[in-house]
């Protein structure tokens, strides 16, 4: 029923804003839990207390002790809870101090109704504290402390009820239960809390990942390019050292060849770093549906049903710019947003090809303060006829790139 780690490792540093509202969220999440479990229970534990606090057989010092066991147990509980449910890359440590005098608290809440005749939620407060126990333990001492208590709990109580005359078999099966149900709600929530901190770190993971797989994709190219560009010139540069003595006229020639080598490759490189190499729309396109769902955004792509053609049909160079406009938004969808919905539109028709792309969770407004990416796109879109226009609205932004098509294109 609970978590199988008690350990809560650092979550993976995310980028921007999207790895911050994540941490946000969670911590709210662990206040909730904190707070809800502990004032539920510590209501249930007084209204309990108050049931028989006031019986005419307890003397007055019976009175006071109890008093001050409840405010232990409750204060017990939500440094025992916090404790467990750290907040974003704390370590869980279990304090012993606290642990010992919650434990000493529910004894004496625990004790004390079991000389009074009639009372039988005498096994909450100890529930309580054993629930609050087995969240610091690992799951096989957990499976032996809760199936322990509940046979201790049931062999109490049933012993209690003999002597007081309550009837056993009620007093063996309530207590019983009692360990069980709150054992059950305790550790259950604790699951969900383990489950939302290991998605947190899961989906940082993710985006971490999407940005290192770009930075791969980019050492690729650089290697196709810078590979096969210096292998040619070293040997070039070889056979011009050789051919210097004997021929200088071929060991010039071989050396202007070098020359036009090295331009390529600078040439190459630009290309690369700018952006322009091999980068395609119906790529870009899959890649983004890929990496955004694996950072757990639910993306979906929407080609418009009047679409004349395919991202494959479009010019090279529409292909080329609207790729680059797509891996700008998924980038930006990573780094700058707390997404949880993605939307993809493409449409080539009526003379121009169109790309939207639309998220939630958006970290800002966008504008002139627009990043350094965003705008040399503008100017790239528009120097090829096109247009590049992003819109911010409450928490959702969109993207939308716009270029015309050739006549030639064939898409009307």
């Amino acid at each position: 029923m609970g978590s199988d780690d008690i350990r809560h490792t650092p979550p993976t540093p995310g980028a921007g804003a999207g790895a911050a509202g994540r941490e946000r969220s969670l911590e709210r999440f662990r206040r909730h839990v904190q707070w809800s479990l502990a004032g539920t229970f510590a209501l249930f534990v007084a209204l309990f207390v108050e049931d028989w606090i006031t019986h005419p057989d307890l003397p007055a010092w019976g009175r006071a002790v109890a008093a001050a066991a409840m405010l232990v147990l409750s204060a017990a509980m939500v440094v025992l809870l916090g404790r467990r449910l750290p907040p974003a890359g704390a370590a869980v440590r279990p304090p012993v101090a606290w642990l010992a005098a919650g434990a000493a608290a529910a004894a004496v809440l625990g004790a004390v109704p079991l000389t009074l005749p009639g009372q039988r939620l005498w096994s909450l407060a100890p529930a309580v504290m054993v629930s609050l126990t087995a969240m610091f333990l690992p799951p096989e001492r957990r499976r032996v402390l809760i199936p322990a208590a509940i046979v201790a709990a049931a062999v109490i109580g049933g012993t209690a009820g003999g002597l007081t005359g309550d009837g056993w078999r009620f007093a063996t099966a309530f207590p019983a239960a009692m360990v069980a149900v709150t054992a059950w709600m305790m550790l259950g929530t604790l699951w969900a809390w383990d489950l939302a901190d290991r998605l947190n770190q899961a989906r940082g993971m993710a985006a971490e990942l999407a940005v290192k797989d770009e930075r791969l994709r980019f050492a690729a190219d650089l290697h196709d390019i810078q590979g096969h560009h210096l292998q040619v010139i070293a040997l070039k540069s070889e056979l011009a050292a050789r051919l210097a003595g004997a021929d200088p006229r071929q060991a010039a020639a071989e050396m202007t060849e070098v020359h036009q080598l090295a331009v390529g490759a600078l040439r190459d490189t630009r290309a690369v770093v700018q952006g322009y190499r091999r980068t395609t729309l119906e790529e870009e396109l899959a890649n983004a549906a890929k990496v955004l769902t694996a950072a757990g955004i639910d993306t979906r792509v929407e080609p418009d049903a009047g679409a004349g053609g395919g991202a494959g049909a479009l010019p090279d160079a529409c292909r080329h710019l609207l790729g680059l406009v797509m891996r700008e938004a998924t980038t930006n969808i990573l780094r700058h947003s707390r997404a949880r919905h993605a939307t993809i539109g493409y449409r080539a028709a009526d003379g121009s090809a169109r790309l939207r792309v639309r998220n939630d969770g958006a970290a800002g407004a966008s504008g002139p303060g627009a990043g350094t990416g965003l705008r040399a796109l503008t100017d790239r879109l528009e120097r090829a006829g096109g247009t590049l226009s992003w819109e911010h609205d409450d928490e959702w932004f969109e993207l939308t790139g716009s270029l015309p098509l050739p006549a030639e294109a064939g898409i009307r």
